[in-house]
Parts: C-alpha cells; structure tokens; sequence
C-alpha cells in the first residue's frame, strides 16, 4: 500500500524590512519589465501584493543572526527598499514573509521556480480587464497611469476588447493571431465580423488587409474625394460615424453613412450650382461625374481674359518677390522649416488665382450657353463654363425686330432681346450614369448561359476606347483603316458593314454604354492628347488649311491618326426591335470581326489599358459557372476549387482579389489570334529571281500601307 506524505507548507510571518538584506543566490540579474520606479509607485499605492520569499541566515556555526536573505522577490525587495530611502516608508515596516527552512532545495531553486514557474497574463485577460474597469466608472487616463501606459494603449486595447466574444474565444484557443484580432476592431458590427471570419475559413487567404478590406468594402474612405468636398468636419455635425484604426494607419478611416454623404454632396452640389448659375448662364448641370463624352455636339463659346488691376499688379509683384527671398534665402539648406514651407505655399495658391481669373463673356452668350459643375479628384470644385447645346444655337435667318404689332423682338443673332432677364439658370441634378442592369441572381443556375447583351455591350464600349488609343499610336495602321474603309464604300457597293471605321468620323458616344469610363487611363490619355493638339490649332477654322499644310509629315500623320481614331466603333449592341432596326446583326458582326483586324495591327493590349475583372464591370453580372470558369482559366483548377462553396456575392468578391493582376480578360475583351499561314513554295529559275526583285521593289515603296489594309 502506498503511503501518502502530507504536505506541510511553509510558515508566514511578518519581518521588520531592516531586518532583510538581498541574497546572492536570486538568479534574476538581467534588469526586464516594470522598472523599480514604477514597481514602488505601484505598491505605494496598493500595497505588496505578494509575500517575499526568505531564508533565515546562520553564522558559521550554523546559529540564527536575526537576518533574514530575500532569494526570491529580489525586485520586491529594491522597490520597499527605494520607499524606505524616500521615507515613504519606515525601515522597521513589518513585510508579509514565507519562511523557508529546507535543506533538500536550494535558495536559488526557490528563486528559479518562482520566476520560471510565472505563466504571464493572457492578452486577452489584459483587455477585458482594463474594460472591466472603465465600466466601473475608471477613466481612460487614470487606467493608463495606473498600469504605467499611455492612453492611446489603452484606447487599443479596449477596442479589442469590444470585438466580438464569439471571436475572442478563437483568438484564446489561438484560433487566430493577434494581428487578425487587431484587423477585426476596424468594424463594430459583430455579425459582420464573424460572417468574414466564416468567410476566411474557405479562403487561403486570412492576412489582416484582407479582413480590413471586407470589413469596409461598403464604406467609403475619407480620402475619397466626394468626403474632401463636403468637409469631414460637416459630415460629423450631421450625425455621420466616421470608423477609425487605431492599429494601422488609416488615412482618416472611413464613413459609415454613405447615404448621408452622397445627401450632403448632393446639397452643396446643388448650392455651388445655383452661385454658378447667378452669373448669367441659361443651364447648370451639376454631377458628382459625368460619363464620357458627356459634352459631345456642344459648342464652346470664347471669353475673354479681364484686364489686371492696378491693386492686382501691385500685390502680384509684392509676392513674386517674397518668393524670391524665400527661394535665395533658403535654396542651399538641406531641411526648410514647416512654416517656411507652408508660406511659400500659400504665395503659389495667391498667384494662381491672381493669374488664372475667371473668364468674362458677352452676356447675349451667357443666355443661351451653360455650365458643368462637378467635383475635381482632390475633392475641389471643377467648373467649366461656356457650353452651348446644339438646341440653344441662333437661328440661321435672324428674325426681323419687332414692329408695334406686338411681334417679339429678337436680335441679331435670332434669339428673344429679353433672353438676359428670362430668369435663374435652371440647375440639373444629375449626369451620373445609371443604375446598370442586373445580373441573373439565380443562385441555382448551373448552366454556361450566354453573357448577358448588356453586358457584351458594356465590355466591348471599354475595348472600342482602347482600340481607338492603340490606333492613335500606330499612324499606318490608321492610314489604313481608313483608305480601307474609303475603298470599300467607293468600289463595293453595300460593303461598308465589313469595316469598323466610321469614315465620316462619327464614332458615336461610348459615355452611355459603360459607367465609368471618363475616369479610365485610356479616356485621359485621348483627352490630354486631343487638349495638346487644340492648342496648336487656330482658333478660327478659315485658318486651318494653311496650318495643316505647314505641319511637317511626321505631325501630318499623328494628328491624322488621332482624328481617325474617334471613327472607330467596336461596340457589340443587340440587333432587335428595341433599336428600331438602327443597326443589323450583320453590321454589328461585321464591325466586331474587322475590329479584330485593326486590334492585332494596332498591337492592341487590354490588360496594358487598365481593365480588369472587378464585380462592378463583370464577376458581380455573370452566373457563379462563368465566375468559377475565369478564376480556373487565370489560376487554375485548385484556385477555383476553393471557391465552389461560396455564395455568389462572395464568390465574385473573391474572385476579384484572385483575379488582380492575373491579366485574365472577359471574351468580349479578347482579340482571337490568326492561324499561321503555310509559306507558298519555292520558285526556281529566273522566275524566282524577278519575284525577289519584284519583292524588294515593293518594299522600297512603302507598300506595306496596302499590305495592312488589305489584310
């Protein structure tokens, strides 16, 4: 039978400190953790909350001197030592005490277990701690001092704390690491959070910017350039939450009210809107963006610079020589002070707008003429003035002036003479595009249907934009286009459908087919280019001709090329009774096919034009089929595989993180590649000679125009 020994604990009692002294056998020597400073602040307040550990010392005899050494709660120890050097308190304070008297275990093994034996608090116990305490009426500040942090810690802290519990007891099964834990506090919502936490598990992705991103996909950051208009400030005053990252840097964090955003866009919109329109003008419209093209068949009338005042030239000069000093003073230092830097920019901004004033126009113009307010990228307010609507133009044949019959009386250019005083500009809300039609929603669907005509519309818009920017680049292949088309329409009758070049050069609008598509790389660059030629162009067409015909060749052929880029049309549209028999199935085939010619000759490259699949312009309108078929074809198998038990929001959001950079295209967006054709065999004799010859005479003579076209 086993005998059971009980275990007799060692006594406490109560030790004067002068009675104590340090032993050599703690085996803590490294200085770590809470220094003896804060350590004695901390009992000064609460008192010792652990009793020392100590041995009584003996003299060589082996008798009791009356001193007891402190082998374990050595720092214990300095810090009652500091309070007693301070005179906090008395050298004769009697110190809760274990006795120890074993001569089977060591003082320093007493010393190694109690530091050894030590399991540190859980992070997660830390949290609920310090919330538990502001519950109970503690401040902020006051936890921070009193566990010796800062209260921005502390603020960390409790919002982890706040995360959902479901998650804090996955993060204390280690479930989860910290940093995913410290992602999850970007949101308040704890269904939100633990539906993404569901949502990771599927996905071999769990990294902390992909939690961060899902828990503020339907915010909107306040970078985004509608929360510079309005100001963060007044959107707070009106009742807006803005969600904040205390762990990473959040550029100012995200709003979660967008519907109060886009109402207080809409009011400040529609203000500036109404100043804009007191200046004269017959129409606003007013848009946080407008599409594409948005402008097209309007005209744009001239103003004129005003004169400078003298008070303007004054100040001009005043500052362009303070900018002066500034530059001489500070042009050699290697680091120029804030303000420094702060008035130089504000002598830039004065200059500006002393230099750049607005326009002044006749105001017979202005009553007929409008303007497009809507909001810059760095959040300013974008105006441009001076738009005459084709319906808003005079009358060929001005109308005689009124006779005292009571006729209306119109001026010379054919409009009423009142038409200054005909009222306020009528100011428009709008020019947004639309809501886009819906995809098929059927989460059921398990058949490759055919993409919805929408959609092949939308998509085949965005090839005809690039495709238009690749044939600006390539002059020839422009040249031959177009003489393909004018041969087309001069020697086979009924053909012009075989051809994709409009060669009136009437492209037509793209800005109605796709959302978006003024804001796309390949929109800017037709832009900045169509701005650079304007201002080497006469203002006056009677003096065109002479400036086209003094243009050198190279000039000659890339302004060619850019104008017969806008012919270009390569949208898929349906053929049905909707468009009123506007367009057949063959001229659409027909253009598509063509457009396919022109894009390998332009080196057309999608991918290179800024596209990729995202759930607004593709994954988010096709079956979960198609979705799981395009992450397949760009990552394959096993990428998709991963994905199958997905539902279809989240599978298309998933699949637009997998599919970034992939350089997959929808098929709408694919030029197909033409099989190799087989080389005609060889010719001997003197006929092969006469056909190099007649090979090399060719190229001499630039035939390779004629080769392109006819391809």
């Amino acid at each position: 039978m086993t005998k059971h020994v009980k275990i007799v604990l060692s006594g406490s009692r109560d030790i004067a400190f002068n009675q104590l002294v340090l032993s050599q056998a703690n085996v803590r020597r490294v200085k770590a953790g809470v220094s003896i400073d804060a350590l004695a602040a901390d009992i000064a307040r609460r008192g010792l909350l652990q009793s020392l550990t100590v041995r009584a010392r003996r003299d060589a005899d082996g008798a009791e001197t009356g001193l007891f050494e402190v082998p374990a709660g050595g720092r214990r120890f300095r810090a009652l030592e500091k309070l007693v050097k301070q005179r906090r308190m008395a050298k004769t304070e009697p110190v809760p005490c274990i006795v120890r008297d074993d001569d089977q275990i060591s003082a320093e093994e007493d010393s190694l277990a109690e530091n050894v034996h030590r399991e540190a608090l859980h992070p997660l116990d830390q949290f609920r701690a310090m919330q538990q305490l502001v519950t109970q009426g503690t401040d902020v500040e006051t936890v921070a001092a009193t566990f010796m942090t800062t209260p921005a810690v502390v603020k960390q802290r409790l919002r982890l704390a706040s995360v959902s519990p479901k998650l804090h007891d996955v993060y204390a099964e280690d479930g989860m690491t910290l940093e995913q834990l410290m992602a999850f506090s970007v949101s308040e919502d704890h269904g939100r959070q633990e539906q993404v936490w569901e949502l990771l598990q599927s996905s071999y992705n769990q990294q902390p910017y992909m939690i961060r991103s899902k828990l503020t996909e339907q915010s909107v950051r306040a970078t985004d350039k509608r929360v510079r208009f309005v100001g963060l400030d007044a959107y707070v005053a009106a009742g807006g939450y803005v969600l904040r990252d205390l762990f990473e840097d959040d550029q100012g964090g995200w709003l979660q009210d967008v519907a109060l955003l886009d109402r207080l866009v809409d009011e400040k919109l529609k203000a500036e809107g109404a100043r804009i329109g007191e200046e004269g003008w017959k129409w606003i419209a007013v848009a946080v963006d407008f599409p594409y093209d948005y402008d097209d068949g309007m005209r744009v009338i001239d103003g004129d610079q005003p004169e400078m005042t003298e008070a303007d030239e004054g100040r001009l000069a005043a500052l362009r020589e303070e900018a002066e000093a500034l530059e001489e003073e500070w042009s050699g230092a290697g680091d120029v002070p804030d303000e420094v830097d702060a008035r130089v920019t504000a002598i830039d901004e004065e200059i500006s707008a002393i230099v750049s004033r607005p326009l002044v126009y006749k105001p017979t113009e202005m009553a007929r003429a409008g303007a497009f307010v809507s909001i810059d990228s760095d959040g300013s307010l974008y105006v441009e003035r001076g738009y005459i609507r084709p319906e808003d133009e005079p009358a060929e044949e001005p109308v005689e002036s009124a006779d005292e019959d009571g006729a209306i009386a119109l001026d010379e250019t054919g409009h009423r003479a009142d038409d200054a005083d005909a009222g306020p500009a009528i100011v428009s809300l709008g020019g947004t595009p639309g809501a886009v039609e819906g995809a098929d929603e059927d989460e059921q669907d398990d058949l490759l249907r055919p993409l919805p005509d929408r959609l092949v519309t939308e998509l085949t818009t965005h090839r005809t934009l690039a495709l238009r920017n690749a044939v600006a680049s390539h002059p020839q292949v422009a040249f031959a286009a177009v003489l393909h088309a004018i041969v087309l329409d001069t020697f086979y009758h009924y053909s012009s459908a075989a051809s994709c070049v409009e060669i009136s050069v009437r492209g037509g609008s793209l800005g109605t087919h796709a959302p978006g598509l003024n804001d796309s790389a390949v929109a800017q660059a037709i832009d900045a280019r169509h701005e650079s030629w304007s201002e080497r162009l006469p203002d006056q067409p009677a003096d065109l001709w002479d400036v086209l015909i003094a243009l050198s060749a190279d000039d000659q052929a890339t302004l060619f090329a850019h104008c017969a880029s806008f012919g270009i049309n390569a949208v898929w549209e349906p053929a049905n009774r909707y468009n009123e028999g506007r367009v057949s199935a063959r001229t659409v085939s027909g253009r598509i096919e063509h457009s396919h010619v022109l894009a390998r000759a332009a080196d057309l490259d999608m991918v290179a034009a800024g596209w990729t699949a995202t759930v607004d312009n593709y994954l988010g309108r096709v079956t979960k089929v198609r979705i799981l078929a395009a992450v397949e074809d760009a990552k394959g198998v096993e990428v998709a595989a991963r994905m199958t038990g997905m539902k279809k929001p989240d599978m298309a959001k998933e699949a637009e993180r997998v599919l970034t950079d992939s350089g997959w295209l929808a098929e709408p967006l694919r030029t197909p590649t033409v099989e190799p054709v087989d080389e005609p065999a060889a010719i001997d004799g003197e006929t092969a000679v006469e056909a190099e010859a007649a090979s090399e005479q060719d190229a001499g003579e630039g035939n390779e125009h004629f080769a392109i076209a006819a391809e």
